[in-house]
């Protein structure tokens, strides 16, 4: 696949400056693609096209940015199994997860958009009784988006659906690993009638691209998913110009199961919500923290999770488990699971050592740790692999001390039969979302956390609200 141009104005354009990158897959390791890195000049005419079209696309009315919306879902719905094919190529989900998770994500996404866009009110007076004082929302500007390459459609339609619908334009720079579901997101927009220059996309690095959209002085917006260390540098370079900066880092969430749970059924989903998109979530519950009464038995059930769970090529049927995403990242799980080896952790299943017959892709072994204590590097830091680490407790006082030691706080888990320890757990975690006994989170729901985990909310109103500035205007008359 020949991918170099870039989408800019309204039209493809070839790169201002040829710089050849291979896309790899991650299933074999071998080049699937080619794409074209940017430059600062290519950020440039992207940046201008995006403030060129501000003015009219701002001033459209809600009901015309819900009939785009409406027109790119049509055709989205059209293209997923294409799309779901391209994730499972560049990133290496299993191809049921990749079209039906991973790609269908969107369309849940957007519909939630389309449902918050009924409730949001961008012009209404302070209170009922006070109209002289009128409250206006409006669209922030020119917003960059730079996404990642672990759920590629999840974290698009996230910022590039809310920056549409609230009236920002907008310009994208994908991750360089997984570029091609952003590539065919264009081409869907583009058929939609995307007004030229609302949309637009530069594929690049961080260091190029997405530095020069950071620090660039007609850029009002930095949304961007992906690690701590790169969304501490794009604050600094944003810092300049104090432009809006919303993050959604990293996280080591807790799930925390109490003895009075069905063992066989927590544990289970616990481990495979560790596992599962070979552990390369954000919010993927990678503490098992577990009452010391039902302890042993839940380090025998994950590991028996981990040891039948189907490893293998993402284009087959059977595989749960894909490859790791790069090479780069097969090489950092590997070693952190070295190293929990090293610092005395005691490996019940997968570890380290390549699997057999698959050893030209990325892929690692489901891998459980049991006697984990909080200060070990496996319960410190963001693995994003398919790696457990259980963790006793044995009162919900420790529970809760030791799901709150950490820097981070994105998600948490909490598993028990009493609804009333449920809520006033969840009441004290640190975090900005929690799931009580599995709950699956109801679409347009706030995605965001506390700490170094971010400082921003997607999805739903939430999402659409983060691209908004709020004006108050005295004396309005009535």
């Amino acid at each position: 696949m020949q991918k170099r141009e870039f989408y800019i104005d309204g039209a493809w354009r070839l790169p201002a400056v040829a710089d050849d990158r291979d896309v790899i897959n991650p299933a074999n390791g071998q080049p699937c693609a080619v794409i074209s890195f940017g430059s600062a000049t290519d950020v440039d005419a992207a940046v201008a096209a995006a403030r060129n079209a501000f003015p009219s696309w701002s001033e459209t009315s809600k009901s015309e940015r819900r009939q785009l919306l409406e027109r790119i879902g049509s055709i989205y719905e059209a293209r997923m199994d294409e799309m779901g094919a391209l994730i499972t190529m560049e990133m290496g989900a299993p191809k049921r997860i990749a079209r039906n998770l991973q790609a269908g994500l969107c369309m849940m996404h957007l519909n939630a958009f389309l449902r918050a866009l009924d409730h949001i009110e961008f012009e209404e007076p302070l209170w009922p009784d006070v109209t002289s004082e009128h409250i206006i929302r409006e669209p922030i500007g020119v917003a960059a988006l730079i996404t990642p390459w672990n759920w590629p459609m999840n974290q698009i339609s996230l910022k590039v659906l809310a920056a549409l619908a609230a009236g920002c334009t907008a310009v994208l720079k994908p991750s360089e690993i997984a570029p091609l579901s952003a590539i065919l997101f264009a081409e869907i927009l583009h058929e939609a009638g995307v007004p030229r220059g609302v949309f637009n996309l530069v594929n690049g690095d961080g260091p190029t691209v997405g530095a020069a959209l950071s620090s660039h002085p007609d850029v009002d917006m930095v949304s961007f998913t992906g690690s701590l260390r790169a969304g501490v540098a794009i604050s600094q370079a944003a810092a300049p110009t104090v432009k809006r900066v919303s993050l959604e880092l990293g996280g080591k969430s807790p799930n925390i199961i109490f003895d009075d749970v069905d063992l066989e059924k927590t544990v289970g989903q616990g481990a495979m919500g560790c596992f599962a998109n070979t552990g390369q979530s954000c919010n993927a519950p990678t503490r098992m923290l577990v009452q010391r009464s039902i302890y042993d038995a839940a380090v025998e059930i994950a590991a028996r999770v981990a040891d039948r769970t189907v490893v293998g090529d993402p284009t087959k049927e059977e595989t749960e488990l894909g490859p790791l995403a790069s090479a780069a990242q097969l090489e950092k799980v590997r070693g952190l699971i070295a190293k929990g080896v090293e610092e005395g952790a005691r490996l019940v299943a997968g570890g380290p050592d390549p699997l057999p017959g698959l050893e030209a892709g990325y892929y690692v072994r489901p891998t459980v740790f049991a006697d984990v204590t909080n200060d070990m590097t496996i319960a410190r830091e963001e693995i994003f692999g398919p790696v457990l680490a259980i963790i006793p407790f044995d009162t919900e006082e420790e529970a809760i001390r030791i799901a709150n030691d950490t820097e981070y706080g994105l998600s948490s888990n909490v598993c028990t039969a009493d609804p009333e320890r449920a809520r006033r757990v969840a009441r004290r975690i640190r975090s900005g979302m929690v799931r009580i006994n599995g709950a699956v989170r109801a679409p347009g729901s706030p995605f965001g956390g506390y700490k170094q985990s971010g400082n921003g909310r997607e999805g739903g109103r939430w999402g659409i609200e983060e691209f908004l500035e709020t004006k108050a205007v005295s004396g309005w008359p009535v």
